[in-house]
């Protein structure tokens, strides 16, 4: 088989450019539609003391070499998401980043090492608003790529209809026939052998040492997230209180959290929440996620302290990131993220 030719050479690129030039377009379409409701772009660094605290994010670390000598174990951060939160404790109130993230171990049709990230934040406003945010977002880069409908490996939605809101536990129900919220008690803590039950139920594999979390994943990846976002886009909501991240619980039922994903076409485009600002729980999350990188994985990564102080001060938000080249890709009919990136990283 004759390898591919480099995306630098001339007829590559010239078959690449196309996309390439759309994917500026929609850049300046979603700056422009966050400066006309008063957002600030922000500029966040990309070298972080802690990349994300998630159990399978994965960094990329380096090292900060001082004039004297001495070193300093830096991150590519995953996100801007803790710089950006505290920007909000430092007063902002509406503010967007559209900007490079780096994840390790990661490398596919739908990833790439290094991508870009659009975050925004809104103080004292609900995730709901985020919600609208998004369904505008979606049809704006349609619009501008001239697209009419988005499809991806058969899957096909209109991007100007109205996204569907889907809560966690009806998508289990529709999906898989699973009762998710049965194993999830009044206090967050969740049953893993009656969700382990309820796989064999359905006919899914599970193994001996699984988690509840690696059985609530398992769920998602093979049932539930490959019918999201066919016909209009999806906004799957109420996620199970120990899948909370940075959200904050549900008001309406402590069993779930104020975090919602938006799926186009079985692709899961952004993530939202309504932020926690209790940095106590925050670090009990944090403490528990890096348990569970170190169970899995044999590392951890050390916590931003600055990040945590921030937090206890910062107001009420909601926030919300989404991954650029992704709707790109989507926007443009391209196959594979890489063919909407300017220059991919080598892929040894």
């Amino acid at each position: 088989m004759t390898a591919a030719s480099p995306w630098w050479t001339p007829d590559v690129h010239a078959d690449r450019r196309p996309r390439l030039i759309l994917r500026n377009a929609i850049a300046a379409a979603l700056r422009d539609w966050f400066a006309r409701r008063d957002f600030i772009e922000v500029e966040t660094s990309a070298l972080q003391a802690s990349p994300g605290n998630e159990a399978h994010l994965s960094a990329f670390a380096t090292e900060a070499i001082g004039a004297d000598g001495s070193r300093c174990q830096l991150y590519l951060h995953t996100s801007p998401e803790f710089a950006c939160k505290k920007l909000l404790a430092a007063g902002e109130k509406r503010i967007f980043s559209l900007g490079a993230v780096w994840r390790n171990r990661e490398r596919g049709p739908l990833h790439h090492p290094e991508f870009t990230m659009l975050e925004w934040y809104r103080v004292a406003e609900t995730y709901e608003s985020l919600m609208r945010d998004c369904a505008e977002l979606v049809a704006l880069a349609a619009e501008r790529a001239g697209a009419k409908r988005f499809s991806f490996r058969g899957r096909e939605a209109n991007p100007f209809a109205e996204p569907e809101r889907l809560s966690v536990a009806e998508a289990f129900m529709r999906h898989a026939g699973i009762d998710l919220l049965a194993t999830v008690a009044m206090d967050g803590s969740t049953d893993r052998e009656a969700l382990h039950a309820a796989l064999v139920g359905a006919g899914l594999r599970t193994a001996p040492d699984d988690h509840w979390a690696d059985l609530f994943s398992r769920v998602m990846v093979e049932k539930v997230e490959p019918m999201l976002g066919q016909g209009r886009a999806t906004i799957l909501y109420g996620y199970p209180i120990s899948e909370a991240a940075l959200a904050r619980p549900s008001a309406d039922d402590p069993r779930v959290a104020e975090r919602f994903e938006l799926y186009c076409c079985g692709v899961e485009l952004a993530n939202a929440f309504g932020e926690l600002t209790d940095a106590a729980e925050q670090r009990r999350r944090f403490a528990a996620e890096m348990d569970e990188k170190e169970r899995v994985y044999g590392e951890r990564y050390p916590l931003d302290e600055d990040f945590l102080a921030a937090l206890a001060i910062m107001p009420q938000a909601s926030g919300a990131a989404l991954g650029f080249d992704r709707l790109v890709m989507l926007a443009t009919g391209a196959l594979r993220i890489d063919d909407v990136i300017w220059t991919p990283v080598a892929d040894s």
